[in-house]
């Protein structure tokens, strides 16, 4: 790395005089004193005659630039004629012909060549090369030239004044002033070189340093991508530099040093391109300062700068043990769940070479031998143990797909492990986890050769039955002691955590486990029975001993009853455990209706007994709370994994009575919402209950809190998707739950994230088959995707920016939907624009113009996708023939709405026409309707501004262009226009204008080109300062063709095969109105 010399260094007197040897002595009769001390050459004057140095060097730099194989040779070539110019030559040294010219004049020569590479364009592979091959020349001088001079040891690390030294310093200098240069070639080839020596060279004068320093500095900034590039991939290594030489020095300038390690890292999160803050990521340097900017780029907008983090960064950084847990688990999190594969890959490849390597204590070295180290399953668990496998391996969690990665990867690990009676007597959260994820890979791979794998290093099922009822014991007991332990011993407690994951892993694997063994099934199955009773088994527990009961009773209705059968016993024995005494509760609970009594006060008298006091009154009334939800999580584990009618089912009727509904009359709230997501359950079991129960769920909405909403609209949705959507068309108030849920995202933002996500999937399941339901609730999405009120709500931004798209591309009903609510929801959103104020600065909205091309874009019928149509988003031809009804039925909408608009709303709607695909294969009829509606519009100058009168003409003649081809094919005597009339290509509109004399400021003739029968406009036009009058005039010409006749009674359309040529006003830019669009033949079709 460049070393910077001290302040006390870099002041040199001009009598400074470089060192020679016995075998070459320094030149000083051509290298004067004076001319090492001079101010380098910044502009390069008028070429000189030939010389041969000129010839010599120009050659070796012309065969530099034609390939690298042979810059080695060249820059010996280079640095002998540097020694002859520069040292006197001893008798034995050959003669090379530059021995009459000093070292300026090499220099001069060397800078000559230099700056003539820095116009070459970033594509030209030539300029790559000569710039390599100038730094590849300048450090092997540099090295020379410091062999030759003997070091004192006062001198050490001191930078020693040398002719190439001074070389490298003119040439620096001379290409620091093109930094600053008008052309960005010239500025990325001057910023490219100085960042290529800047990378190369071991050491650097101390003004030097602070010259570059400066200039890179101010090309952090530049507006091209490639020259920031190169800038700071210096300033990386300058700043890297600074680090390591002021990080112990008195009189560093600190500020200075911080500083440009603030700036670079504010590039790094802030400039635009991609490949700067790609080439920061892996050329800044690695310190406690920047390691959290650095690692934050996991989360990079650019799929290749969240690899180079993953395969060049973090393999990089050393042992991964020095990175807290929580920067762990979210880069793992972040990697192996990136949307983009290559990501993934990198992530994985990291966590089973790079960090197993550094828990096994492997060097890098040795890593990459071709021989790979034995496995190392102590390492392997110790780095289960690193990302925290107790929480991160639970459900969802990231150490599940972390493992499945690395037993995909790695086959010796997977040949290797073994899991013998020591392994399963001595579980850990660590070791448990690796045969769960063990199991899942080879299970779930669906290959026959892991399933004979995992077939011979898992236990048999009555073995495993056999440590799972162990390790249940074990917990049972710790949950005990923890019951009984004071609030400050905290180690039992961590200690029951892990034996609870144990159990849950064990669980997870018996799910998996073949039960034809009669054997083995009725012992997991006394087992799993057995455990279900335990009231304090936790609840993920009790949740896997019911998923594991469903699997090994049969699919059948009779192998369902005896489930159900089996887990209500466990609820009535868990009730029993706890209750004192039966309840004496005679209510006259309803099967249907839970909500016919939810008012009902009325309590029976109780019979006497002994007093309590009120702290075991309270107790008991906890314990009671706690058995209930208990039973209820029992059996809404249960219900989650039914799918049998609930009528025919005598048990599940008895539940409901008994345990589901008095649940939901509670006044406790606990228990009331537990019973609330039973009774959801039992709706979606049976038809009739469901429909008598709407009203309940919707009255948990309207009052409860968020959670309880979001619960009851779950329920809501389950029902309808279950049912089918005639239960919304009976029930008018249910779509006001969504609407309203929907509409009210400043109350609670989580119930509308939560609602749009549930009305999506109604509508792309289309469940919701009503037209005017699904168009409310469409209408009501793409209001809030572009309100200024769901700015901070990110899970509705999130869900409709995925949905939108879809939902539109997928069927051509779906985007006729949109079509038929855009024009409605975009006048929503313009009233909602209007009506923020300037207090509302904070809130930013989307401009109206992007909100529409919004709209036109999901209703582009060229994109929909057709079930056997492989068309490709490249075939224009096939695009063309796309049927554009749903366009024209939009631009009809956009019509009929600007009858009406105001004059602002006009300049929002009107651009919008230019927008809207007109084909030829749309219905005949749209097309005719469409083009007399736009006609009357021209007619009418119902557009008030130049903008939407363009795209009004581009639509009118895009329309007439088809109506005049299908009138040919009907023949001569029907005329599209009807009453219109056509136009006639021989007619003077020029002289439509009668007072000629009056106004000369334009002429315009339409003549006949008889030799390519094209129809030519000619426009000749002085000075015009009003913009309104010319394009009036324009304006005018379309409205003159309209009405005039044509004697064959075919239409020629303006525009149809015509060139306008006009001639722009002085000092004013051409037009964008006809000029451009009008008449493009191929563009319009």
């Amino acid at each position: 790395m460049p070393a910077r010399v001290a302040p006390t260094r870099s002041a040199r007197t001009s009598t400074a005089v470089s060192h020679k040897s016995s075998a070459q002595t320094l030149n000083s009769t051509r290298a004067s004193t004076a001319s090492r001390v001079s101010a380098p050459y910044v502009e390069i004057p008028e070429d000189a005659p030939e010389t041969a140095l000129r010839t010599q060097i120009c050659a070796i730099f012309r065969d530099a630039q034609k390939s690298t194989t042979g810059h080695r040779k060249l820059v010996i070539n280079l640095r002998k004629i540097q020694e002859a110019c520069c040292y006197e030559p001893s008798s034995k040294q050959k003669q090379t012909g530059a021995e009459d010219f000093d070292e300026d004049e090499f220099n001069y020569e060397v800078t000559r060549c230099v700056v003539r590479v820095m116009p070459v364009k970033k594509s030209e592979a030539a300029g790559e090369r000569v710039i390599r091959f100038i730094g590849l020349f300048l450090r092997h001088a540099n090295d020379k030239d410091n062999e030759l001079v003997p070091m004192e040891d006062d001198d050490m690390g001191a930078l020693v004044e040398t002719p190439s030294t001074r070389l490298t310093a003119q040439v620096m200098k001379t290409v620091l002033s093109l930094l600053t240069a008008k052309e960005k070639f010239v500025r990325f080839r001057a910023t490219q070189l100085i960042s290529h020596l800047v990378n190369s060279l071991d050491s650097m004068d101390d003004d030097l340093f602070q010259l570059l320093r400066h200039g890179l500095l101010k090309r952090i900034r530049d507006k091209e991508a490639m020259v920031r590039v190169q800038a700071v991939l210096a300033l990386g290594r300058l700043a890297g530099n600074e680090a390591e030489g002021e990080i112990n020095s008195d009189d560093s300038d600190e500020e200075s040093r911080v500083g440009l390690l603030e700036k670079l890292l504010g590039v790094l999160q802030n400039d635009p391109s991609a490949d700067v803050r790609r080439s920061l990521l892996v050329n800044l340097p690695i310190l406690p300062a920047t390691l959290p900017f650095l690692l934050e780029r996991a989360r990079d907008q650019d799929p290749a700068t969240r690899r180079a983090l993953y395969s060049r960064l973090l393999p990089a950084l050393g042992d991964f043990r020095h990175l807290s847990l929580a920067m762990r688990e979210k880069l793992l999190r972040w990697g192996l769940r990136d949307r983009d594969e290559n990501v993934r890959k990198a992530a994985g490849k990291l966590f089973r070479d790079r960090w197993i390597e550094d828990c096994a204590g492997i060097p890098e070295e040795v890593a990459a031998d071709a021989e790979a180290p034995p496995p190392n399953f102590e390492a392997l668990q110790e780095l289960l143990e690193r990302i925290d496998v107790v929480n991160s391996g639970v459900e969802n969690g990231v150490a599940l797909e972390a493992m499945k990665g690395f037993w995909e990867g790695r086959v010796d690990y997977r040949e290797a492990v073994v899991f013998d009676n020591l392994f399963w007597d001595t579980l850990s959260a660590e070791s448990v986890f690796m045969a769960r994820s063990f199991n899942d890979y080879c299970r779930n791979e669906g290959s026959n050769k892991l399933e004979a794998l995992v077939e011979e290093k898992m236990p048999e099922v009555t073995k495993l039955a056999y440590y799972l009822q162990r390790y249940i014991n074990v917990l049972v007991e710790a949950l005990k002691r923890v019951a009984q332990q004071s609030p400050e011993e905290d180690e039992e407690e961590e200690d029951t955590v892990e034996q609870e994951f144990i159990v849950e892993q064990l669980l997870h694997i018996a799910h998996t486990l073949d039960y034809s063994d009669e054997v083995g099934r009725r012992k997991m199955f006394a087992l799993l029975r057995q455990s279900l009773s335990v009231p304090d088994l936790p609840e993920e527990a009790t949740k896997l001993i019911v998923e594991t009961l469903r699997g090994i009773c049969a699919g059948d209705v009779a192998g369902e009853r005896e489930f159900v059968s089996i887990v209500l016993e466990a609820v009535a024995d868990i009730h029993d455990t706890i209750m004192d005494e039966p309840a004496e509760e005679d209510v006259d609970e309803s099967f249907h209706s839970a909500r016919s009594e939810v008012s009902d006060t009325e309590s029976n008298s109780k019979k006497s007994k002994p007093e309590m006091s009120e702290e075991e009154l309270q107790d008991k009334s906890i314990k009671e709370i706690m058995v209930n939800m208990k039973c209820l999580h029992i059996v809404q584990c249960m219900l989650q994994n039914v799918e049998g009618n609930l009528q025919q089912n005598v048990d599940l009727v008895a539940m409901l009575n008994n345990l589901v509904v008095p649940a939901v009359r509670s006044h406790e709230a606990p228990v009331r919402e537990r019973g609330l997501l039973c009774l959801g359950l039992c709706s979606l079991l049976d038809k009739s209950l469901a429909e008598e129960n709407l009203n309940l769920f919707m009255h948990f909405f309207s009052k409860g809190h968020a959670a309880l909403q979001i619960t009851a609209l779950q329920i809501l949705t389950d029902i309808l998707t279950q049912h089918g959507s005639h239960l919304l068309e009976s029930n008018p108030p249910l779509l006001k739950v969504y609407l309203k849920a929907l509409k009210n995202g400043s109350k609670g933002p989580e119930v509308q994230a939560a609602t749009t996500v549930a009305v999506c999937k109604l509508l792309l399941g289309r469940v919701i088959q009503d037209s005017d339901a699904a168009n409310d609730l469409l209408k009501t999405l793409i209001v809030a995707y572009f309100d200024a009120s769901t700015q901070s709500n990110q899970g509705v931004r999130q869900t409709l920016s995925y949905f939108l798209p879809v939902y539109s591309y997928s069927r051509k009903e779906n985007q006729d939907r949109i079509r038929s609510v855009a024009v409605d929801a975009l006048h929503v959103l313009y009233n909602i624009h209007e009506s923020l104020d300037d207090e509302d600065e904070d809130i930013e909205m989307v401009s109206l113009s992007v909100i529409g091309a919004h709209l036109v874009d999901w209703t582009d019928p060229r994109k929909c996708y057709v079930p056997g149509n492989s068309m490709s988003l490249a075939d224009e031809g096939a695009k063309k023939a796309v049927n554009g009804d749903v366009h024209l039925d939009l631009a009809s909408d956009i019509l009929e709405r600007m009858n009406n608009a105001t004059k602002e709303e006009k300049k929002i709607l009107a651009p919008l026409l230019g927008k809207v695909h007109v084909s030829a294969a749309s219905s005949e009829d749209k097309i005719r309707a469409l083009y007399d509606e736009v006609c009357i519009a021209v007619e009418d100058k119902l557009v008030p501004d130049a903008t939407g009168r363009n795209a009004l003409f581009k639509i009118h003649v895009s329309l007439g262009k088809i109506v005049n081809n299908l009138a040919q094919k009907e023949g001569p005597k029907s005329s599209p226009l009807g009453d219109r009339g056509s136009a006639t290509p021989e007619t003077e509109v020029g002289e439509a204008n009668e007072d000629e004399d009056a106004d000369e400021r334009t002429v315009t003739t339409v003549q006949q080109d008889d030799a390519d029968e094209r129809t030519v406009m000619t426009v000749e036009q002085d000075d015009v300062d009003d913009d309104e009058q010319d394009e009036d005039t324009i304006g005018a010409l379309v409205q003159e063709q309209l009405n005039e006749g044509r004697e064959e009674g075919e239409l020629s359309m303006l525009g149809e095969t015509s060139v306008l040529a006009t001639r722009p006003k002085r000092n004013q830019r051409p037009r964008d109105s006809l000029v451009e669009e009008l008449l493009s033949d191929e563009d319009d079709m």
